[in-house]
């Protein structure tokens, strides 16, 4: 996986902030959506893996 086109946005167009900051539609924080555009793939697994995290101790499921 070299190509950043290889590690699709979980952006579900559902954005609404919660009060850490954390987007209630794809669980990624404000900073790590800012960071997508110029993350790499690495970078990009690994905000999807901290977003997962966040979604498991929310006990709220992900929309898609």
């Amino acid at each position: 996986m070299n190509n950043t086109n290889d590690v699709e946005s979980p952006c579900v167009r559902n954005c609404c902030l919660d009060e850490d900051d954390v987007c209630m539609g794809c669980f990624r924080t404000i900073s790590e959506i800012i960071e997508w555009g110029q993350a790499n793939c690495e970078q990009r697994i690994a905000i999807l893996q901290m977003a997962k995290q966040r979604e498991i101790k929310s006990n709220k499921p992900f929309i898609k």
